[in-house]
């Protein structure tokens, strides 16, 4: 990996769309997340630290751990900005405009084709598997730590809570309604390997997978593991008070758009955001943070 935790963590941005949306999200639970940048900052944040010398203890450890690739920090952050960039972000200038004032979504996004329901449960349950290996990863767990990561989610805080409420509203809630849930796991039990085999979403995480490419015990791991977890993510919004009017009421501060075309909101949120590899970057880090300070 061309850079270290520490580079990645101070190059993340304070402001702009990815942040925007994320803060959408904070009613779930009002003040989890913080986006704090800057892995001085992140240090403070985690553990209160202001002495420069143990400061620097601190980030030299959690850099030694990362750079070690037998740990699973580097393939965490591996499959965080795999599903990003596998988004196909776009290159429209106005989208500058996004970061600091309302826009239309329908008077420049003409280019995007919303997913259709296959290829929308799809992609979620992708992201989905993609985020049970990289939080375990993260935490020291094998990546295909399902049981782990059911063991995990009830107790989900910061920037792991974030990123699951982003994943659930805005890649199943928001484009596939209330019942994403139930439409996630239906499609699931149908999928056959070439269905996700050429997705790009596969095709990017695959390498960061523990299963040495292995095309057909990754579709494996992703099918199966849809089916332990699918009931608690599909009751996940309903659970945590996220609904697509309560959406929708606070995404009208960030878009102006039609509330008939919310494939299309969904759409330029895919494209526009890579708020899986903006907070996996800070998962990463407070892990390695506290890890760090019970080894010096």
């Amino acid at each position: 990996m061309s850079q270290n935790i520490v580079q990645l963590v101070d190059g993340l941005p304070s402001s702009g769309m990815t942040i925007r949306a994320l803060q959408l999200l904070d009613f779930v639970s009002p003040g989890q997340w913080q986006n704090v940048t800057g892995f001085d900052n992140t240090i403070r944040l985690v553990t209160g630290e202001e002495d420069p010398e143990t400061m620097a203890k601190i980030r030299a450890r959690a850099e030694q751990l990362f750079a070690d690739s037998s740990q699973g920090y580097q393939r965490a952050i591996g499959i965080y900005q795999g599903v990003d960039s596998a988004g196909g972000k776009l290159g429209l200038a106005s989208m500058a405009h996004m970061l600091g004032e309302k826009v239309g979504l329908l008077s420049f996004l003409s280019k995007l084709t919303p997913k259709e329901d296959t290829a929308q449960t799809i992609d979620l349950g992708l992201k989905l598997m993609a985020e049970v290996s990289g939080f375990c990863y993260a935490n020291g767990f094998p990546g295909d730590g399902v049981l782990d990561f059911l063991g995990a989610i009830g107790s989900f805080e910061k920037e792991n809570l974030i990123r699951l409420s982003a994943i659930v509203t805005f890649d199943g809630l928001v484009p596939l309604g209330p019942e994403y849930g139930a439409k996630l796991m239906e499609s699931a039990r149908s999928w056959t390997l070439p269905d996700i085999q050429g997705n790009a979403i596969f095709v990017k995480i695959l390498p960061f997978l523990p299963f040495g490419n292995d095309v057909g015990a990754a579709f494996e791991f992703a099918k199966n593991g849809l089916g332990q977890i699918g009931g608690q993510v599909g009751g996940f919004a309903s659970s945590h008070g996220i609904t697509v009017d309560g959406v929708l009421g606070r995404a009208k501060d960030l878009l102006d758009f039609n509330e008939g075309r919310l494939d299309l909101l969904a759409a330029m949120l895919d494209v526009s955001t890579n708020y899986m590899e903006h907070t996996g970057i800070q998962s990463v880090a407070r892990s390695l943070i506290e890890r760090s300070v019970g080894e010096i």
